[in-house]
């Protein structure tokens, strides 16, 4: 018995359609992202906001005993001199407007090879943040420098524009440029690397401790706000590089 002319068999249910391929870079922002950049961004906002009515901040005693024993182990040391007095000055240069140039090659890198969104992503944070971001949270805080500083500086102790800008050059650097494994080595040279910028700062006299904290608490809260703001650009640019398609 032949089926009438009007019978239709079933459809088979279609299969979703696998999600295009990603690429291991730009690195997907962690969990959580955005609520832990607003939390560390607040948090430095209120210990400006401290520190603009009180000049003598609760942390005010730890600053001054760490200033007393980097003064103890300098000694007389000059930020000319060989040694460390040369390296922390080396970082001083780093952390300045020579700094800057840094991340405009890696962006100019970036844009090379077609990767726009990236180096968007990198001049957000590395650039703009530091004039809509920093800038705005120094003049709220008002804070003097400490006293003798053994390099020329500005108005503005609070926080540390040096150490926010070696934190976001690290981040972007870590999201943009290096795959997993890599990565890994990254962050402990990063770290270190922030480390000796905050030393640096302190050995200098140019900032407090609680300044350079505060700097790294600053850039790490706008790396991830940006990193979540940006998930959907570097998404796509992941996606377009694993087809090899960044160019159509």
């Amino acid at each position: 018995m032949f089926p009438s002319p009007s019978f239709v068999p079933p459809s088979r249910p279609s299969l979703p359609e696998p999600p295009p391929p990603r690429h291991h870079l730009p690195a997907p922002p962690p969990r959580h992202a955005l609520g832990l950049g607003i939390a560390l961004l607040v948090l430095a906002l209120l210990a400006g906001l401290l520190v603009r009515l009180d000049r003598r901040p609760f942390f005010q005693g730890l600053d001054d005993s760490w200033a007393a024993s980097v003064n103890d182990s300098a000694g007389a040391a000059s930020p000319d001199g060989e040694g460390l007095g040369g390296f922390t000055t080396v970082l001083d240069r780093l952390g300045g407007p020579l700094g800057m140039v840094l991340p405009l090659l890696v962006i100019g890198c970036l844009c090379v090879y077609g990767r726009w969104r990236s180096g968007l992503f990198v001049l957000t944070t590395t650039v703009v943040a530091n004039l809509v971001v920093l800038l705005p949270l120094k003049q709220l805080a008002d804070r003097p420098r400490p006293p003798h500083p053994l390099v020329l500086v500005n108005d503005g102790s609070y926080p540390s524009g040096q150490v926010f800008s070696a934190v976001t050059l690290v981040v972007c650097v870590a999201v943009v440029v290096f795959p997993p494994r890599a990565r890994r080595w990254w962050w402990a040279f990063g770290a270190s690397y922030v480390l000796a910028m905050m030393g640096s700062r302190t050995w200098l006299h140019a900032q407090w401790l609680s300044d350079t904290v505060a700097g790294a608490l600053v850039g790490v809260g706008t790396c991830l706000v940006l990193w979540r703001a940006f998930a959907p650009l570097l998404e796509t640019e992941s996606e377009r590089m694993a087809s090899n398609s960044l160019w159509l």
